[in-house]
Order: C-alpha cells, then structure tokens, then sequence
C-alpha cells in the first residue's frame, strides 16, 4: 500500500489504495483520532491512556500497545516483519502518526482556505469552495464527546465557518450579490450570533436591489443576537443600516485594483497555457519560478512549495540535461533564516541532485550554474557536519564575487551563514554576514534578502547582548513584511519579541515570557516550519528557567536544586538533551550519568550554545567532571555571547555564567 489518507471532517475513515480501511474497535479509532489531533507530534502513551479511559485499568498501557499494533498492521500491511514502521511511529515514550501533509482532509482545508487568502478574487472563491467541499459533518464525528477533540473540533469549525464568509465576500467582490444570498441565509440559521454574516447578507441584499430586505435581515439580526446572546448589534452592523437607509456610496460594488490584477492573472494563464506546450522546458522553469513566489507567501505556501520543489527537480532530471537541471535547482533562491531543515530526506535528496548536477555539467562554464548548485548544497547542508557544506559555502561565495552578480552572491551569503554555526561563538561572524547581506539587499532592492539580512543581524545582536540594536532590526522586518505581504517573518519577530529579557532580577519575568511564548508557538502551528517547530517551545521555556537557576545559584554548587524537566512535552529533536537534565533535577541524579556521557555534541545550528549549556547543568547537578571539561571545551569560544539568544528565539542567558559554575567545581585545572 503506497498511500493512506484520512479523513476527518465528518467521520473518522483512513483509506487506502481507494478503498477503506478497517479499524477495528472504538478505541482503535480513538487512539488514530487522537493521534491525528496531535498534528504529527508525540502524544505520550501515559496521555493515551488518560484520554481513553476515565478510570484506566489494569493493564491500561498494554492495551494502547495492542491497539497501536493493530492499526500499524490496518495502515501499513505490506511493512515486513520487524520493519520499523513509517507512518505510525514510536518515538521517546509516546507514539506520532506521520501521514504527509495533503493526506488528512483537514490538512488540505487549512491550506487551501490559507491560500485563497492569497489568490485574485475568482480563484480564491473557487479555492474555498473546493476546500467546503472536503466537509462531511462536523470534524471528528465520532468523538464529540473527548475532551481531548474539543479544542480541534472547535477550532476547524470556526475556521469553516470563516472560509464560508470569506467565500460570500468573494462572490460579492466578484460583483454576483444574489449568488451570495441563499448560501448566508442557509449559514445564518444554523450560526446566528455570526455579525460578519449579517453584514453580508444585508450588503449582499442591497447590492441585490432589495434594500427593505436588506433593512429586514439586519432587524433580524437584532433579535437573533439578543435572543443569542443577549447583546446589541455592534457598531459595524449599525453603520451599515444607517448606511443603507442614506443609500452611502460606499456600499456599491466595489472597483478594486484587484479586479483588473484578477483579469490580467486569468487572462496571462490561459495566454500561457494556449501558447506554451505541456512538455515544453520552458513551462517547468516557469513553474519553479512560481512556486519560489509560492514559498514567502505563507504556511500553506512553504508547505506547497516544499512538496512542488522536489517534483521539479526529479522533472528536470528526466530530461537528460544537466544545464536545465542546475536552472531548476539553482532557481530557489528563497532566503533562508533556521539552520535546521523542515524535511531532512528531502534536503538529502536536494544535495544529491545538485551534486550529481554539478558533476555532470560541462567543465569551464556555467560558474553561476554552480555557484547556484553550491550555494543549495551549502543551504540544505545545514545543521549537519558534512564537511561538503562548508566547501560547498565557500566556493558559491568565490564564484559569486568574481561573477559580481549580487543576487547571486546574495544567494550564496545565505548558503555561508547556515555554515556559521560548526562552533560555539562566531556570533560576530554571523553579524558581519548580516551586515553585508543587508547592504548588498538594499543596494540592489533584493526584499527578501533585505529581510534575511536584518534577521541574522537580530539574531547576532541579540547573541552579543545587544538588545536596543536587535530591537531596531525586529521593527525594520516587521515594516518590510507588512509592506511586502512576507507573513513568515512575523512569526520570527514575535518569537524574538517573546524571549527578549526584560530584566533578570524581575520575579515577574518567568510567568510573563511563558505567556508570550506560548502566543508565539501558537502562531507557529501551520506555519509551515517543522524543522524549526518541533520541540522549540518546551525548550524555549526551559531557558527561561535555567537563565533563572544560573543567574541565582551558588557557582557550580554540586547537587544544586534544578527547575523540572516534564518528559511528557513534545521535545522533538531535543529530547535527548531533556533525557540529560531530568534525572539530574530529581532525587534520581545518579541516573543522569549515562545520559549525559552518550549525549552527542549538538548538531550544527543556532542552538548549539544553548544546547551545551544544558549539559553543562545536567553535569554540575551531578558533578560528572569528564562531562563538565567536555562543556567547558566547547562553550569557552563563547564566553562574551548569551546562549541561545543567537537564534532570535529563546535565551539561556550569559554563556559566562554557565562557565562560572563549571570552573568552580573544576579548578584552574580543567
């Protein structure tokens, strides 16, 4: 079976190979429901059991085994014996359903309702209604009684009931008033306390030619909200009846620039599709071009065009020829900021091609062919220690000053600053990329890369402890993005925002950077970032801690209280850093040796500083001396740096306080 998809909006059912699995079991069901809520992440198999049963019995875990086996064999009948399984995995001490992302329905919805935000005005309504029509009921049909499906079903239910007034406001946009009455009075008898609705239908009755009617239904509307929830239209429904009693201007159908945009885009499309064949290079380059515009857009955007990119390149290789081949590849130049990959196979798979492309292209020519090649393999070579990407990094930036083509050397900056991170300290390296980065973007109106460059600069800034300067960059990306429509740097600004400290000795701080890292990790949810989601805010908010602890405890106090660890949170990648440090902050210290001694050396990224200075806790709580020396090794570059805080996105604090306490338990003598 090469495929399962599921389906969520309505009653749970996982098909495959066209046909419907069985699942067994109520409980069956609800263990896959509950895994499908979880969006990908490790739900504990002790957080199963509670949501299982009110009162679990005996044998309550093994039972969660049992059904676990069972729906591995209902979803992956084919996988041999003793085969790790590939879409229902278990992972640290829970389970995670990995389906791709256009395989539950659900999934599908948020990102077409996503992109409709996105489209002229006539694609987006047909957009939305493709993604209505995914709807078979209410979301999780079976389960309306869990606590645990409350939250989503709740949320997908807002979030169709929005896509149906964007919809109606599409139709009206398109200038067909009637077509939108009988879909809002339909959705308003069953959502009446909806005012943008009522808005709607009024707009949408006037525009119709009935202004008593328009007039009526906002009395209406009067009576359901009161009736409803005992309130009072609110202003924008009374300025709009007194807008269709004075027959205002304003509400006639409007005549936007994105009227003529919507034409132009429909009419230049079918002009393409007319005069450029299917097979011709000329569409596929195209396509790239379009789905590199797809990738800044958005979530829904990034995820489309992570899944697209892959496909070109492979179409591009089927071809036979290796100069369309390295344009295909060398084409996505999208800046990028997070030194971890969202798709580690993929980023595999995308240095090979390249590799194999640079190998096959003719020697002496096309450098900017490969400085584009080296700058993606530099690029998607991130977070790991290949020394490929560092050669890869240099090389690109070679070629492209000697080329002097800035969008090029642009590129290839970005490829050198996800090589940046091999050791603790070179936060300064990284600001002087930045620096250049943003000069050059400004110089040649490269947007994005303007972007990225106040983004690494934040980032060296906030390392370096230079808040007001990172401050006066997180303003600049946020005025660029509004400006530009760049949503994703937002989520960056906000997360920056969330960690900046406030002031150490502040009592107060703890509780109120949690409270805003966790409105930043909501933001993330869909973002289309799960290299940089995963497992981030538990981290985040351990930082919070431990910049506390470290601040405030004797210096290298052997056995000195630790904040708690949950192994419960959804660690990600990071989970064996938290493995580390739990047994440590417990009565169970002496268990934390083995942890620490198999701990491997942080991967290559912006968090490599803070990373190591958990060990360094875990260590000192534990009084593990090869540990400590092996920390104090590696954190020493940055001794003048704030760990963490490098990312733009979480603070351990002062890298020279952790270094403090190890040097009092080791002495001069390390």
């Amino acid at each position: 079976m090469e495929r399962v998809t599921f389906g969520v909006l309505g009653p749970l059912v996982a098909e495959g190979d066209g046909r419907v699995l069985a699942l067994k079991g109520p409980r069956h069901r609800a263990v896959l429901a509950r895994l499908l809520v979880a969006r990908r992440r490790v739900v504990p198999a002790g957080r199963l059991v509670a949501d299982l049963w009110e009162e679990p019995p005996d044998g309550a875990l093994g039972a969660v085994q049992t059904f676990v086996g069972a729906l591995r064999r209902a979803l992956e009948p084919d996988r041999p014996p003793r085969a790790p399984a590939r879409l229902l995995v278990t992972e640290g001490p829970g389970y995670a359903l990995r389906p791709e992302p256009d395989a539950v329905d659900a999934w599908r919805f948020e990102a077409a309702v996503a992109e409709a935000e996105r489209l002229p005005t006539a694609a987006a309504r047909a957009r939305l209604e493709e993604a209505l029509d995914l709807w078979r009921g209410p979301a999780y049909a079976d389960f309306a009684a869990e606590d645990w499906a409350r939250g989503e079903r709740s949320r997908l239910t807002e979030l169709r009931l929005r896509a149906v007034e964007r919809r109606a406001r599409a139709v009206l946009d398109l200038g067909l008033a009637a077509e939108a009455v009988p879909d809002l009075d339909a959705h308003l008898a069953e959502q009446p306390w909806r005012e943008d609705a009522w808005g709607l239908l009024a707009l949408a009755l006037y525009r119709s030619g009935r202004q008593g009617d328009a007039l009526a239904a906002l009395r209406r509307a009067r009576t359901a909200l009161a009736a409803e929830l005992g309130l009072d239209p609110g202003p924008e429904l009374r300025r709009l009846e007194r807008d269709i009693l004075h027959q205002d201007p304003r509400l006639d159908p409007p005549r936007e620039p994105s009227s003529a945009a919507a034409r132009l885009w429909t009419e230049a499309a079918s002009a393409y599709d007319r005069t450029v064949g299917d097979g011709a290079r000329a569409r596929l380059e195209a396509t790239v071009a379009l789905i590199r515009s797809l990738a800044v857009t958005g979530g829904g955007g990034l995820e489309a065009a992570r899944r697209h990119r892959m496909e070109a390149v492979a179409a591009a290789e089927e071809y036979g020829d290796p100069e369309l081949t390295a344009r295909v590849i060398g084409a996505y130049d999208v800046p990028a900021i997070w030194t971890r990959a969202d798709d580690p196979e993929q980023a595999r798979r995308l240095v090979e091609a390249a590799v194999r492309t640079l190998a096959a292209l003719p020697e002496g020519a096309h450098d900017a062919a490969r400085a584009r090649l080296l700058a993606t393999i530099a690029l998607e070579s991130r977070g790991t220690r290949s020394p490929r990407g560092p050669r890869a990094a240099r090389e690109a930036e070679r070629l492209a000053r000697r080329l002097d083509d800035p969008a090029l050397l642009a590129f290839a900056l970005n490829g050198r600053f996800m090589q940046s991170c091999v050791r603790a300290g070179l936060a300064p390296e990284r600001d002087a990329i930045g620096a250049e980065l943003l000069a050059l973007a400004t110089r040649h109106n490269l947007v994005t890369y303007e972007v990225l460059g106040h983004l690494i600069r934040l980032q060296a800034r906030g390392a370096l402890g230079d808040f007001p300067a990172a401050d006066a960059h997180a303003a600049a990306i946020d005025r660029l993005s509004e400006r530009h429509e760049l949503p994703l740097a937002g989520v960056f600004t906000q997360w920056y925002r969330a960690m900046r400290p406030t002031g150490e000795e502040d009592t107060s701080e703890e509780a109120g950077s949690e409270a805003a890292f966790r409105a930043a990790a909501a933001r993330l949810d869909g973002a289309g970032m799960p290299g940089l989601e995963r497992g981030l805010l538990p981290l985040a908010l351990l930082g919070t801690r431990l910049r506390r602890w470290a601040r405030s405890s004797p210096a290298g106090r052997v056995g000195a209280e630790l904040p708690a660890v949950d192994l419960d949170e959804e660690w990600g990648p990071y989970r064996p850093w938290a493995e580390a440090l739990a047994p440590a902050s417990t009565a169970e210290a002496g268990a934390a040796a083995p942890a620490l001694r198999a701990l491997p050396e942080p991967p290559a990224d912006l968090l490599y500083e803070a990373l190591c200075c958990v060990e360094a806790v875990a260590a000192l709580a534990t009084g593990d001396r090869p540990t400590l020396v092996r920390a104090r090794a590696r954190l020493l570059p940055a001794a003048a740096e704030r760990a963490g805080a490098g990312s733009g996105l979480l603070d351990f604090g002062p890298v020279r306080d952790y270094l403090d306490g190890i040097d009092a338990v080791l002495g001069d003598s390390p």
